[in-house]
């Protein structure tokens, strides 16, 4: 049993793998930790490469691509280490990057997840959107992080490094207790991709444990190396699944007013869509809305432990308040223009 197995889960990243995957292995000589590759069959040429530029590696492969859910799942039955780390492979580590992390959470037996300070590898002043420093949620169900808003990204000026509890790790750099991993079930599998690191934080929550981000640990992130941010397929996953999310693991007595909500907003955002000429993802949510109300009564809801309070829940609209800011730095950037 390893201490800690960093585990890649691959999907025609061979790019990727080529560029980081030499730093992850120089930058993670720690005694007890291995370096594994999970590949959702590729047909890049991933495999070919990896067998010829690093045969000692551990490669796990699979015969059809299972998704970010099922794969890291299927992965992750076959691996026997205390900690899981789950890195993406348009990640690049930085010295030390593992240590913190492992000293943390062997410090602190309530904390389930961590994650590092994730910063864009295109400008490295700056936070990356998918994590940033550290994942919170909001009343209606909106994900944002210390760092990131929406879509405005923040410069790291090491405002937020301090070790900090969250709502979610971010699945780019995600550690987890193996033992925890498996007495939730992993990953929710009907989620494909999108948005199952936050509703297996929820999850662990629910039952208890602590989620934290530790920015002495930093690394780098690409993003959108499997899908660009603008995709239609991404946009599909990300509504139909935060509906889901919401679904599984809203306390009753919130449960449906929050749905109707965020339902009525999706619908105002597929609108602004169509009338930007953005049909595709008009139709992206409409879709997505169409598939959640079929899938919804598939799902099992534990309305005793979606009652659990939990911390690092925002008790307001980030999304009204993130506008109502603009709007107040608009009317005083007018205010300053009159004479």
């Amino acid at each position: 049993m390893s201490k800690v197995a960093v585990v890649i889960l691959n999907w025609n990243g061979k790019h990727y793998l080529e560029r980081f995957l030499h730093l992850l292995i120089e930058r993670t000589k720690i005694a007890n930790v291995e370096i594994v590759i999970a590949d959702n069959c590729s047909n890049d040429g991933s495999v070919e490469w990896i067998k010829t530029n690093h045969p000692t590696l551990t490669l796990i492969e699979f015969n059809r691509n299972y998704g970010f859910t099922g794969g890291y799942n299927k992965a992750l039955e076959q691996i026997d280490s205390q900690y899981y780390l789950l890195l993406n492979s348009d990640v690049e580590v930085t010295d030390g990057w593992l240590q913190p992390l492992i000293t943390a959470m062997d410090k602190n037996p309530k904390v389930g997840i961590s994650m590092p300070k994730i910063k864009s590898a295109f400008d490295r002043y700056m936070f990356e959107y998918a994590g940033a420093c550290g994942g919170y949620i909001d009343v209606l169900g909106f994900p944002f992080c210390r760092g990131r808003i929406l879509s405005n990204i923040e410069k790291d000026s090491a405002q937020y490094n301090m070790d900090r509890e969250i709502f979610w790790a971010s699945g780019a750099a995600f550690m987890i207790r193996s033992s925890l991993f498996h007495s939730l079930k992993g990953f929710d599998d009907t989620f494909f991709a999108h948005m199952e690191e936050i509703d297996l934080c929820w999850r662990a929550k629910l039952n208890g444990w602590q989620v934290w981000v530790y920015p002495d640990s930093v690394v780098y992130h690409v993003g959108g190396g499997t899908l660009p941010n603008d995709s239609p397929v991404k946009l599909y996953y990300n509504y139909r699944n935060n509906l889901l999310m919401l679904y599984k693991n809203l306390p009753g007595n919130r449960l449906h007013l929050t749905l109707f909500i965020r339902m009525l907003m999706d619908g105002a955002s597929a609108i602004l869509y169509l009338l930007q000429g953005k049909r595709e993802l008009f139709k992206s949510v409409m879709r997505a809305h169409d598939k959640f109300l079929e899938m919804r009564s598939e799902i099992v809801r534990d309305e005793q432990l979606n009652s659990t309070k939990i911390s690092s829940v925002y008790n307001g609209s980030i999304v009204i308040a993130f506008f109502l800011s603009l709007m107040k730095l608009k009317f005083i950037n007018i205010g300053a223009n009159i004479k």
